[in-house]
């Protein structure tokens, strides 16, 4: 059993032998670019920083039409332009830069399957010198909003029989144990717990934990469809920040071919901070 969209995995190999061009940019994204991109990266590789790039500050929003064709004029991308997005944490805004692009309608984008991670375990090289790419003039045309949930869109599926929810966070998160990763323990929510009838598959067991290479199509199917997510629900992913729960749309959509699958990014942070949205422990 293959990957329903197999194109969207690139491997190592396949980055460390293309050169890159008009019809290829390679672009890692990263939390923070100071502890990752800029003491190295894939040689070649421009930069997009998930705080400072892909997020509106002032708003809690990503950013608009127009801040995401300036990001990727900025990086060189033509709307014909194949994509290839690596990065830190296993990925996470790597998956995150993909669904935005997605949002934004380019047509080609993809994952080196593994990120920073796989490419580090093979020792192949990295490089400290950012490279200089000539600006393009990125015009976004088309578009798929509806691959984005917002509260209120959650707030009228509760309680849906064709609505499945996905908790990608840990256990102990889910749980309402804790309000936020260990990592993270000044950034939790006023409430800790999960959304009613959500439920809890961690977006680390899609993942080898080896190399941080994604499972089998095989394995993920029997991972999801335990769990009652199946490919005829409406299926909505959230997190924290929606950075993981996008890493498990990237599977859900793509790896898995499900039809209806749709990111909040707004997530815990959001929800939990909610006055009067309903909770469960």
């Amino acid at each position: 059993m293959s990957y329903a969209v197999p194109e969207v995995l690139v491997d190592t190999e396949w980055v460390a032998t293309r050169s890159q061009g008009d019809d290829v940019r390679i672009v890692e994204v990263d939390y923070d670019p100071e502890s990752a991109y800029r003491k190295g990266h894939v040689p070649g590789a421009t930069l997009i920083s998930w705080k400072g790039d892909i997020n509106d500050a002032l708003s809690r929003d990503i950013l608009n039409k127009e801040q995401f064709e300036a990001l990727m004029s900025k990086n060189g991308i033509s709307p014909s332009t194949t994509i290839v997005l690596y990065g830190d944490f296993n990925n996470w805004f790597a998956a995150f830069a993909l669904w935005v692009c997605k949002i934004y309608g380019h047509r080609d984008v993809r994952i080196m399957n593994g990120g920073r991670k796989k490419w580090e375990l093979e020792g192949r090289p990295y490089d400290t010198q950012e490279p200089t790419v000539p600006a393009s003039q990125y015009e976004a045309s088309g578009g798929a909003p509806e691959l984005r949930a917002f509260r209120r869109d959650v707030e009228g599926m509760l309680g849906d029989a064709k609505v499945r929810m996905v908790d990608v966070r840990s256990p102990p998160e889910f749980l309402g144990e804790i309000s936020a990763p260990g990592e993270y323990p000044t950034e939790g929510a006023q409430r800790a717990g999960h959304i009613p009838g959500a439920t809890n598959i961690p977006w680390l067991k899609a993942v080898n934990e080896e190399d941080g290479t994604f499972k089998s199509a095989a394995d993920l199917r029997t991972l999801y469809e335990s769990a009652g997510i199946t490919s005829d629900k409406d299926i909505v992913t959230y997190c924290r920040i929606g950075e993981r729960s996008s890493h498990t749309w990237v599977v859900l959509k793509y790896l898995l071919g499900y039809p209806n699958v749709v990111n909040y990014d707004g997530s815990w942070s959001e929800w939990g901070n909610t006055i009067g949205a309903p909770v469960e422990r």
